[in-house]
């Protein structure tokens, strides 16, 4: 795996575990590019859940994101932390749409408890029904390269 640093001069590239240690801890929301039917870029701000060198992130099966990827899977993603001092990993990857309830809704509960603290909260119920109804679906992406920055460290 590639890491670039996006910064030289101003900051570090962080190694493959503050990397990890970043996208699993982190509550930040994440940037995802797709490309639409048009040949158009697209950015889509979504919450996801990292694990295993894996970005997953829910979705309407229906969704303009999904569609997209249907069509192209290659995407770009992005998540960085605007407060000082700042830090990020950006990439790009190839994304996978994975529909089977069984392996779609422990992912998205992941995700659900992340971003909303439990299962038991109203956006969480309606997300996951949604889910548990085959109407969402999980987008694996596999990250080809990340460039990263840390300002809290110069070169």
């Amino acid at each position: 795996m590639e890491i670039y640093n996006a910064s030289p001069g101003f900051g570090v590239a962080m190694s493959k575990s503050e990397i990890d240690d970043f996208l699993q801890n982190s509550k930040l929301n994440l940037q995802l590019g797709t490309v639409d039917k048009k040949g158009e870029p697209m950015i889509h701000t979504v919450w996801y859940y990292y694990m295993t060198d894996k970005i997953y992130v829910e979705t309407s099966k229906n969704s303009q994101k999904a569609s997209n990827i249907r069509r192209n899977n290659t995407i770009y993603f992005c998540v960085d932390d605007e407060r000082m001092p700042y830090k990020g990993a950006r990439g790009k990857g190839t994304a996978k749409i994975i529909e089977d309830v069984k392996k779609t809704t422990p992912i998205a509960e992941k995700i659900m408890i992340k971003y909303t603290g439990s299962l038991d909260n109203q956006i969480a119920k309606m997300l996951m029904d949604a889910v548990k109804a085959g109407l969402s679906v999980i987008i694996e992406v596999t990250p080809m390269y990340y460039s990263t920055w840390d300002f809290s460290k110069r070169d």
